[in-house]
C-alpha cells in the first residue's frame, strides 16, 4: 500500500453488497475481566503464542524451498562437470 492509499477505506462509504456492521453489546466489566482470564487460563498459552505455528511453517517452506534449489544446482554442475562443458580449451 502506498502513502497516499492510506486511510482510504476510511474515507470511502462500503459498496451496497457490503452488510451493515452489526453493534456489539457492551459486556459487563466484571464478564470481560472474567471471559479474559478463562480463555487464558484454557488456552493455557503466551500471548502471540498462535503465530509461532504459521511463522515456523514459513521458515521451513523457506528452508526447503532453499535445499531444492542448492540441490539441483549442485546437480547441474555435476552433470556439467561429467559432459565437459566445464573445461577449458
Amino acid at each position: 500500500m502506498t502513502s497516499h492509499d492510506e486511510g482510504r477505506a476510511d474515507e470511502e462509504p462500503p459498496g451496497p453488497d457490503v452488510p451493515a456492521p452489526e453493534p456489539e453489546p457492551e459486556p459487563e466489566p466484571d464478564a470481560a475481566a472474567e471471559a479474559g482470564a478463562e480463555a487464558g487460563a484454557e488456552a493455557g498459552a503466551e500471548p502471540g503464542a498462535a503465530r509461532r505455528g504459521p511463522a515456523w511453517l514459513i521458515v521451513g517452506v523457506v528452508a526447503a524451498t532453499l535445499l531444492i534449489c542448492c540441490c539441483s544446482a549442485v546437480v547441474g554442475l555435476a552433470l556439467s562437470w561429467s559432459a565437459g562443458l566445464l573445461d577449458s580449451r
